[in-house]
């Protein structure tokens, strides 16, 4: 039987795509997950929703008839509207991803997608200037405890000394557990690289991380998910 995962806050969502196919499916998809979500076939009228409407997260297709994505993001953002946007595009080379930033988004995915890809990145996004209540400052699997107010790692007695980045790794991570999170999500989210730089570094820091919370390795929690990236998982 498939179990679907229950969402940690309901979203509401904005998506503006004139693929009707596409639209259909995130909508339908994103419901299932407990999200409210709205469709709009062109600019003009994603413009219209999204400037007289209450959403958590726009998600905008760069290519619209009517007015484009860009200039619907640049007309929002100059209105004084802020919503959070991640902008969907199949133009993926560097100068697009930065345009796109630079117009208003607030992240850039290349179509073709995976789903719990688009779902994680929607969920960060929808989180930017909420206020953090006890879910969020402390974070959980098994007996691996971190506390983003006191900036403390505990995996049982111990106290696990981390560096800031191998820190905001594990945060990501766990804000994803039992999830499967690509190098692509990490490169963006915890190193801020908005392409792949063809680097180890991902590799390196896993690594370190494991040899802090993970020495026991019949009781490890990070997961290497091959050809596809890593987990971890609460028993």
């Amino acid at each position: 039987m498939e179990t679907r995962p229950t969402a940690s806050q309901s979203m509401r969502v904005l998506m503006v795509e004139d693929d009707a196919g596409v639209s259909s499916y995130v909508a339908k998809t994103l419901r299932e997950h407990g999200h409210t979500a709205d469709t709009a076939a062109d600019g003009e009228e994603g413009l219209a929703l999204a400037t007289g409407g209450s959403y958590d997260v726009l998600l905008i297709d760069r290519m619209l008839p009517k007015l484009d994505g860009l200039q619907m993001l640049r007309q929002l953002r100059e209105a004084g509207n802020h919503t959070p946007a991640l902008i969907l595009s199949a133009l993926g080379e560097v100068d697009d991803r930065v345009e796109g930033l630079k117009s208003g988004g607030d992240d850039y995915l290349v179509k073709p997608f995976a789903f719990v890809e688009l779902l994680a990145r929607l969920e960060v996004l929808s989180r930017r200037g909420q206020p953090m209540n006890h879910s969020e400052i402390i974070l959980q699997a098994g007996d691996l405890v971190i506390d983003l107010l006191a900036r403390k790692v505990t995996r049982g007695e111990e106290t696990i000394p981390l560096q800031a980045r191998e820190f905001k790794l594990l945060e990501f991570l766990l804000r994803h557990k039992n999830q499967v999170v690509t190098r692509t999500m990490l490169l963006e989210h915890v190193w801020e690289y908005h392409f792949d730089p063809q680097t180890n570094v991902i590799d390196v820091h896993i690594s370190r991380l494991r040899q802090k919370i993970d020495r026991d390795p019949a009781n490890s929690l990070i997961t290497t998910i091959r050809g596809a990236g890593y987990t971890i998982k609460e028993a």
